[in-house]
């Protein structure tokens, strides 16, 4: 028999509350086609009630064309009212959205200390609520808040609050854990015990991270017979997130058995997820399972070298299988194996014996000794190897540079100069240039006086640019690290780097490498 997983994604509603994120009502667009691409069963778009920019956004709703099911998210209606009459109820039946979320009290706690009424009162709201929805045709999500803590304080109430909203017709029953609080041994006992109690209504779940245990509550409470899950995509979420659909999805399909999203789109699920962030405005944490550039990144000699003879040794699946790739890192604790996979790119080697593969060895351990690290300024190590059997061309010199800064008090910006002296095959030119900083103006000098003999520097940009003291203990003496990213619509992005104890020279190499990387690869 097949088993399935229904997935709705709340990147819209639970996500928005996370810090720092903050989406126009064309960013929710976006998102919306994004995760419909994807292949999610259901998005939840927001409250239509709440403010002006969800109403917005239900109104353009229309005009919106995808795969998946919308949902809009409200909640039972006020104590002592109509349902009929109740503002946010009926902004759930005019939405436009077939699906409704509704959340409702089912702990009695909360019902007393939050919504100071009594616990009858408050089953009548959730009966009134999504009876009224269901007449008016409406698929029904009853997301049960603070359900986990409630059942564990009175377990009677808050089954009686399931069963009122069965009896109303509620399509799904959500069991929210909606402080996070809940241990998976005890999620498991619970989930079954409502799977148990109601066979013919599908139970979801709905959990936050406060514990960082929100994936594996969620996957327990699969294994105990939910078959539907609440999530948002890259796990945003208010205080510490909620449940992350990128690494349950792929669990649940490859390590589980259930069908869930087309396997077609967990293989390029890296590609989603990095078009969500960018539309956030944010970064995947590197080391997030499965999606994280570090996810199957291997650093060790002994790991590095048993990834390359059996690959199931240190990876759990293939990278390919989430679109992500195997990255081999290159330091200090590297083997031979290690610098045959990555520096082979660029040399030929006669196997681990051959005395290139030491000598490549011996110059990235010489390198990271002084400050220099490799594994994140590719560019930089393929110069590093390639220069060490002559292999690059030296297609500039510069002979001298000289940086300047300028404070003016109260300025919004730092002004800084830059003068440089490059000799080309010869051929000398002087440039200058200013800047907002001392950084931005070398770039400038430099690309001002290299762009004379090379027009296609103008096609090269910086975009990213970062500084880490490698020695803290050395105070204003420090060895600081330079990473700098460009990129080209010819050759896309790249890293490189530079260290010294002086910022503005460590610049200057990571600079120099990068123009230096970019003329051979156009070259080439």
């Amino acid at each position: 028999m097949t088993r399935s997983v229904e997935i709705l994604d709340t990147t819209l509603r639970d996500g928005a509350q996370a810090e720092g994120i903050s989406f126009t009502v064309e960013d929710k667009l976006s998102i919306i086609n994004i995760l419909s691409s994807l292949g999610i069963h259901i998005i939840e778009c927001g409250n239509p009630y709440s403010n002006p920019k969800d109403r917005e956004l239900f109104e353009r709703l229309e005009d919106v064309h995808c795969s998946s099911s919308l949902a809009a998210f409200g909640s039972t209606r006020k104590k002592y009212s109509s349902a009929e009459e109740d503002k946010a109820v009926n902004a759930l039946l005019t939405s436009g959205c077939r699906a409704v979320c509704v959340v409702g009290k089912t702990s009695l706690s909360q019902v007393r200390t939050v919504l100071e009424t009594d616990g009858e009162e408050n089953l009548r709201m959730i009966y009134d609520s999504l009876s009224l929805l269901k007449e008016r045709g409406h698929k029904v999500y009853f997301d049960c808040e603070h359900f986990f803590d409630g059942y564990k304080e009175d377990r009677i109430y808050s089954m009686k609050a399931l069963e009122c909203a069965v009896s109303a017709g509620a399509d799904c029953l959500v069991l929210c854990d909606t402080n996070g609080s809940s241990l998976t041994n005890e999620v498991y006992d619970i989930v079954k015990h409502v799977v148990t109690t109601f066979p013919e209504t599908m139970i979801g779940v709905h959990f936050h991270n406060d514990l960082g245990l929100s994936t594996a509550n969620t996957l327990t409470s699969v294994s105990a017979g939910a078959r539907h899950i609440q999530g948002t995509l890259l796990g945003f979420g208010e205080r510490c997130g909620n449940a992350s659909l990128a690494e349950i999805i792929p669990t649940l399909t490859y390590k589980m058995g259930y069908d869930t999203i087309p396997v077609s789109s967990i293989q390029n699920l890296c590609d989603y997820a990095k078009a969500v962030a960018r539309v956030c405005e944010t970064e995947i944490n590197r080391s997030s399972p499965y999606i994280g550039e570090a996810a199957f990144s291997h650093k060790g000699g002994m790991h590095i070298d048993g990834v390359l003879k059996n690959t199931s040794a240190f990876e759990h699946i293939s990278p390919e299988m989430v679109g992500n790739r195997r990255n081999l890192l290159l330091s200090e604790v590297s083997g031979k194996g290690a610098v045959l996979e990555k520096a082979g790119k660029f040399i030929s080697f006669d196997g681990k014996n051959d005395e290139k593969a030491a000598k490549v060895l011996y110059a990235i351990k010489e390198k990271e000794l002084s400050g220099y690290q490799y594994e994140n300024a590719e560019a930089s190590f393929e110069l590093l190897v390639k220069n060490l059997f002559g292999m690059v061309k030296e297609y500039f010199t510069v002979e001298l540079y000289r940086v300047m800064g300028e404070k003016t008090v109260g300025a919004e910006k730092n002004i800084a100069s830059a003068m440089v002296k490059v000799n080309v095959g010869g051929n000398t030119e002087f440039a200058a240039a200013e800047g907002n900083g001392p950084v931005n103006a070398l770039d400038g000098a430099l690309r001002r006086g290299l762009e004379v003999f090379f027009p296609s520097l103008k096609g090269l940009r910086l975009t990213d640019y970062r500084v880490r003291v490698v020695n803290p203990d050395g105070a204003t003496a420090s060895t600081v690290r330079v990473n700098l990213t460009s990129q080209s619509d010819k050759i896309g992005s790249f890293t490189t780097l530079g260290v010294s104890t002086d910022v503005i020279d460590a610049s200057f190499n990571a600079l120099y490498d990068s123009y230096i990387y970019y003329l051979s690869k156009v070259e080439e």
